[in-house]
């Protein structure tokens, strides 16, 4: 399987991204290397033909409480804590709002989420939207509100369906 993005390296230009989020532009530009480094989460980015990051996307390993779970999923969960996938940044540039390039990065990291599930256990990837309009894109895709939550998730066997 040939995924579309790429590790995040020190050759790709991130000083020019712009999302129109700034927390968003700030962790790429500032924080995600340091993040990296300490295995606290790993980058992805797609890249122009100039090595511009046109857009990227976290991942990292979590855990949540089954009780966070709708009924319907907990019952055959016989443990506390539930591991997941954290889908923690996900952005692209505004200079490619044309491209689709959100949905590429999304469906890149379920795929990666979900293949990676094999390895180590994971029964979801979860992501915490930033604001209303990433929620609803989210939506989109089959995520559902966890309860008392501003997070969302959606399980690895809903993913199998995508592919």
């Amino acid at each position: 399987m040939s995924y579309l993005a790429v590790p995040l390296n020190p050759g790709h230009n991130i000083s020019d991204f712009d999302c129109g989020k700034e927390p968003l532009n700030f962790y790429l530009k500032n924080q995600v290397n340091q993040d990296v480094k300490e295995h606290l989460a790993v980058c992805f980015v797609i890249v122009s033909d100039k090595n511009d990051v046109k857009g990227y996307f976290t991942l990292s390993s979590l855990s949540i409480n089954k009780d966070l779970i709708p009924k319907n999923l907990r019952r055959k969960l016989h443990y506390r804590d539930i591991p997941v996938t954290l889908l923690g940044r996900l952005a692209r540039d505004n200079k490619y709002k044309t491209e689709r390039l959100g949905e590429t990065l999304l469906l890149d990291a379920l795929r990666r989420s979900y293949d990676s599930s094999f390895k180590i256990g994971s029964m979801a990837v979860v992501v915490d939207p930033i604001d209303e309009e990433a929620g609803n894109f989210y939506t989109k895709y089959g995520f559902i509100n966890l309860p008392d939550s501003k997070r969302m998730f959606i399980t690895m066997e809903t993913i199998s369906k995508l592919f």
